[in-house]
């Protein structure tokens, strides 16, 4: 290897934007300034045409006719296709098969595409898809979660996961109760609708433009549905304007359908759904009816429980097997169950097939045992977060349901920090006096606790690959798996390649995913992407690291202790060199500057035949405390303060978390208060825009909103810089609100009662919970 001569040192500076250190977002100026390119801002190709498709009009039937003359004849009309002229694959079923990317003989959905159209404009593709005219035989309609439980109609067989003889313990407490209730579902309205760009490339293959969480799935699917080899297809997204689950699955259908016509084209398409066709069409966060048999002490302490969560799938399994089995996982939170049955039930119902959404069944199944947290409470006289902290897992009591052990806890002492610092039992006491001498306003106070599973629970998807270049000049360049929805992915990943090396956070660029560079992608979902990705980009670092650390001990002549990468300098010995120069030798002694990465993740595993395993690496804990008013003459209702204490771990991004946490907060907030999907009897959906769905607004959010991440508490995992995630757990701190209402409720019975209240908790169903409140102590004074 060539000697090379010393270099002068140069002043170093200490490295910014590192792995730890709060860093601006990537594309934040670029959001602001209008700069940031979607799918829809993209330069069009020449020749390009647009898409639409006709729907079904009918939840359930055969389709006798389908006359689309008046469509072909439309002006503007290029091409349509149908079932019949799919040259591959007819279902793109993501896991089990069921569905077909345009309908057949039979339709399970009011908005199920039948036929797609290729026109010059959006607007004549969306007016010629609504000529059709098609004849239908009606079958038989299963829409909700209940009918579906009589029919026995499922999409996935039942699971059951069972620790010891929870019916003989309960027959033996000294306490039971049973309960149930509807949690309902959720659209995920993203900023961005459903988009995608298909161009036909020169080799019989397509180019796609994906707004997707899982690029490799549009990939392969687009592949299928055109008979190609999958690496005929390429996927490229650089960003979304967000996904929150929608965007995992979902995409894939718009994107089939684009590829569709420019493959029956030989021109490219874009097929942008509007906001009431991407409602109608798309799935949306399950909907449960949840019940519960629990039997506890004097004390409140659990001594079984018997639990069944049920969820609308929807017409096809699309994800339901796993979320289902994550709401089963969750079913228990925060709490120790003892013995314990936890039954989920896979619905199907003839309505659009719900999907992934931030939690992933998990916020559903919390549900059913927070509520039989606040049950209990009032049952015994007791305050409901006496209860929760008695009840938490901590050594001795530490094993779930599913048989994983849980390994660091977090929880008591973070509830304990948290019930110190919002000052919960003084507002405890001010909130009582308060309601004691108000006649019409009523306030509500609860904390909370969240405790979520990190990992996918499908384990093959638990990997990840990633590339790292660097060049002459000393930047950097990575590209890897993930895909950025504005959760601030590509700036972590950025600062773990930052840190690897030790130099500025401004050397690195991450750019768009694409299946291309790194192939066979898991979704960016279950809040795994930093986890995954930022490993599998450190892996590919420490590839790099060991050649540049091999060739200095050859050139200079020392041990491989003496030589250390700190602060955008590479110091050998008694040799300083600033990072570029350095890199500039490796590059002229032909050392490679250029290394893939891999990461999958270690322990886990689960049988849902037995019902047991170790589903998760680790978990992520928060907890909520939250103070609301309600007017009880209305039902409405203001919150006025929350709090919230988060463990990250070592946080990679401290900002980036803190926001990651107040837009999960408020979307569990919006879940659970003000985001009603509204169904007609015969499953058509009602609620196809904001002006009917009303998702939280600025004026909805605490005014008084107090967010801080649990200091000293790094990930025993040997996670990335030990760090813990952040982008599902936060929805779930939502729930605080949910218990605070009910709260609120329950002060008018002296907190004897404990209402019911089913979720979204709008005014409606609040002022629903004071009538049977007023109504119950009218019997007890009728009674007495």
């Amino acid at each position: 290897m060539r000697k090379l001569p010393l270099n002068t040192p140069t002043p170093a500076h200490t490295a910014q934007g590192l792995a730890g250190q709060s860093a601006k977002h990537d594309s934040a100026w670029k959001h602001v300034s209008g700069q940031a390119r979607y799918i829809d801002d993209l330069p069009m190709p020449e020749g390009i045409l647009h898409a639409a498709v006709g729907h079904s009009q009918q939840a359930h039937a055969r389709i006798m006719s389908m006359d689309l003359e008046a469509v072909r004849r439309y002006p503007g009309v290029i091409a349509v296709v149908t079932a019949k002229d799919v040259p591959g694959h007819l279902d793109i079923g993501p896991v089990f098969p069921g569905d077909p990317v345009l309908a057949d003989e039979i339709v399970e959905f009011i908005g199920q595409p039948l036929f797609a159209v290729a026109a010059t404009s959006h607007e004549a593709a969306r007016k010629a898809a609504k000529l059709a005219n098609v004849q239908y035989e009606p079958l038989d309609a299963v829409i909700t979660v209940n009918q579906a439980l009589d029919k026995e109609l499922f999409v996935r067989p039942s699971q059951t996961q069972l620790r010891g003889n929870p019916d003989h313990a309960l027959s033996q407490a000294s306490h039971r109760l049973i309960g149930e209730q509807v949690v309902g579902g959720q659209e995920h309205f993203y900023l961005e609708g459903q988009a995608c760009l298909a161009e036909p490339t020169e080799d019989r293959g397509m180019f796609v433009h994906t707004s997707s969480q899982h690029p490799s799935e549009v990939q392969k699917l687009v592949a299928e549905v055109l008979g190609l080899p999958i690496h005929e297809v390429q996927t490229e997204v650089r960003r979304m304007g967000g996904g929150f689950g929608g965007k995992e699955t979902q995409a894939a259908p718009v994107a089939c359908i684009a590829a569709l016509l420019a493959n029956a084209t030989s021109r490219p398409v874009k097929y942008r759904l509007s906001r009431p066709d991407d409602m109608i069409q798309t799935g949306k966060r399950h909907d449960f009816f949840n019940t519960y048999d629990i039997g506890f002490d004097d004390d409140g302490l659990i001594q079984a429980a018997d639990i069944m969560v049920a969820g609308r799938c929807g017409y096809s399994p699309d994800l339901s097997d796993a979320i289902v089995d994550r709401a089963m996982f969750h079913a228990d939170n925060a709490y120790y169950l003892n013995q314990a049955r936890v039954t989920g039930h896979r619905c199907k119902t003839h309505t659009v097939s719900n999907t992934a959404f931030r939690g992933f069944g998990g916020p559903q199944g919390m549900m059913i045992i927070e509520q039989a947290m606040d049950d209990m409470a009032r049952h015994l006289g007791r305050d409901p977060l006496d209860i929760r902290k008695l009840n938490l897992y901590r050594p001795g009591r530490d094993i779930t349901h599913y048989d994983q052990t849980i390994e660091q806890h977090v929880l008591p002492k973070l509830m304990e920090t948290l019930e110190t610092s919002s000052d919960y039992r003084q507002r405890r006491s001010e909130i009582t006096k308060f309601n004691q001498s108000s006649t019409v306003l009523r306030r509500g106070l609860a904390l909370t606790p969240v405790k979520f599973g990190i990992s996918f629970t499908a384990k093959h998807l638990n990997q990840a690959g990633a590339l790292v270049h660097i060049y002459t000049d000393g930047s950097i360049h990575v590209n890897h798996g993930g895909t950025e929805m504005g959760q601030g992915l590509y700036i972590k990943v950025a600062q773990v390649v930052a840190s690897a090396f030790q130099v500025d956070l401004e050397r690195v660029k991450v750019s768009a995913t694409r299946t291309d560079k790194v192939p066979n992608t898991s979704p960016t979902a279950a809040s795994s992407g930093s986890d995954l990705n930022g490993m599998a980009a450190l892996d590919a670092c420490e590839k790099i690291l060991a050649g540049l650390t091999d060739f200095a001990v050859q050139n200079w002549s020392v041990s491989p202790e003496a030589i250390h990468f700190s602060d955008n300098q590479v110091q050998i010995g008694d040799l300083q060199m600033p990072w570029e120069s350095f890199v500039q030798a490796a590059y002229m002694n032909r050392v490679p500057l250029s290394s893939s990465g891999f990461y999958a993740t270690p322990k886990i595993h689960y049988d849902p035949e037995s019902g047991k395993g170790h589903p998760f690496l680790y978990y992520s804990n928060g907890a909520a405390c939250s103070e609301v008013v309600i007017d009880t003459l209305t039902g409405e209702y203001r919150v006025l303060r929350t709090d919230i204490l988060f463990d990250a771990g070592r946080s990679l991004n401290p900002d980036i978390d803190i926001g990651q946490i107040e837009g999960g907060f408020v979307q569990g907030m919006g879940w659970l208060t003000t985001e009603e999907l509204v169904y007609r009897d015969d499953g058509k959906l009602l609620t196809t825009g904001p002006a009917t769905y009303k998702i939280p607004a600025v004026s909805d959010c605490p005014p008084d909103l107090r967010v801080a991440l649990l200091a000293d508490s790094p990930n025993r995992e040997a996670t990335i810089f030990h760090s813990k995630a952040v982008g599902e757990p936060p929805l779930m701190l939502g729930i605080a609100v949910w218990s605070a209402l009910r709260d609120a409720v329950s002060s008018l019975t002296d907190y004897r009662f404990s209402p019911p209240l089913d979720t979204p908790a709008t005014p409606e169903r609040v002022l629903g919970a004071v009538t049977a409140s007023q109504a119950w102590l009218g019997k007890q004074q009728e009674a007495s």
